[in-house]
């Protein structure tokens, strides 16, 4: 059936081309009559192009707009959105750009489809939570194109991330893991993560340390909240993580400040810990803390001091000079970098 006139067309280009069917319109006329043609973009299968001319005909864009890639989307929704999210949201999308999204980067963003998208994830070797990570970016793309009548559809919805895997073997962070996080000392929740692993303490507990909590003199961290055992216990400051805590000192404040509530932290945290390859979430920090120290053959009443564990063994049992020793002794059986 003949389109209407204005409508455009599809014609199929000559010549062994992957995009062999480009759509085009008449943008308008030369002096002796004849038609200039504007094309709209270029697709595999002519059911594709006439689908998207179609869409085209229901919304018409800006001409312009249908030459703007993937990549130039990026750059206007990053200037437009970053200015509103957190440092840690923003590092989590320039991530899943950089690594993962260079296959679309100089695609007109119009011509995109649900299939690109899924190449892009199905092509992902990382886990699932980097997954979403690049689902989230598409959506956010989408929306900020969709809000500019750069697309009439967005095909960011229902994207397959298959099904979070927890695996057991991950549950205690190895010695190369530990090591690995203090080459990245700075970077965001890097330096959280090892002083969890390095004394016990809860995320919330961290998360709440200010220098009043800091005894410099002795070396000692006196915190701890959540039941009566751990409320206000003493976890001396193991050499290693030294430097870290005398760095974050220096801001006057909470240690490791935190704008988010604890479950947004603990998402973003953990999506943040794949992309650096560390696959943990945050209780494993304290988990492993126990583990290692019954490895080492710490003494119970020590680790269940140290971790604000109640016990029949600790009962009263008072912080003096002896106690504080026998923590330090037992902290120093923390062992993770050669």
């Amino acid at each position: 059936m003949r389109s209407p006139n204005g409508y455009g067309s599809v014609i199929k280009l000559s010549g062994n081309r992957r995009k062999p069917f480009m759509v085009r319109v008449t943008k308008g006329w030369t002096d002796d009559g004849k038609q200039q043609f504007q094309p709209l973009g270029y697709f595999e299968k002519r059911t594709e192009a006439i689908a998207f001319l179609a869409d085209y005909n229901k919304s018409p864009f800006n001409l312009d707009f249908a030459k703007i890639t993937f990549s130039e989307v990026f750059e206007r929704w990053s200037k437009d959105a970053f200015v509103k999210m957190k440092p840690q949201v923003q590092s989590l999308h320039k991530s899943a750009y950089n690594a993962h999204c260079k296959a679309l980067y100089n695609i007109p963003y119009r011509q995109i489809r649900k299939h690109d998208f899924q190449a892009v994830i199905d092509n992902c070797e990382r886990g699932y939570s980097v997954k979403c990570s690049i689902r989230n970016l598409f959506k956010h793309l989408d929306e900020w194109a969709y809000d500019r009548d750069i697309i009439v559809k967005m095909y960011s919805a229902n994207l397959d991330v298959g099904e979070p895997t927890e695996k057991k073997e991950r549950d205690i962070f190895t010695d190369e893991e530990v090591q690995k996080l203090f080459t990245m000392v700075g970077q965001p929740f890097v330096d959280e993560t090892l002083v969890q692993l390095y004394t016990g303490f809860r995320i919330s507990e961290v998360l709440s340390l200010t220098p009043s909590n800091i005894d410099e003199e002795q070396k000692l961290i006196r915190a701890g909240g959540k039941t009566a055992a751990g409320r206000n216990r003493i976890v001396p400051i193991h050499p290693d993580i030294q430097p870290i805590i005398d760095a974050h000192m220096k801001s006057g404040g909470k240690l490791f400040p935190c704008d988010m509530n604890q479950s947004s932290h603990l998402h973003v945290r953990k999506l943040a810990m794949e992309q650096y390859g560390i696959y943990h979430n945050s209780h494993d920090c304290r988990h492993t803390f126990r583990s290692k120290l019954d490895s080492a053959g710490a003494n119970k009443v020590s680790i269940d001091l140290l971790m604000g564990h109640k016990s029949s063994d600790v009962g009263e049992r008072v912080y003096t000079h002896k106690t504080i020793e026998e923590l330090k002794a037992t902290i120093m059986l923390l062992r993770f970098c050669a």
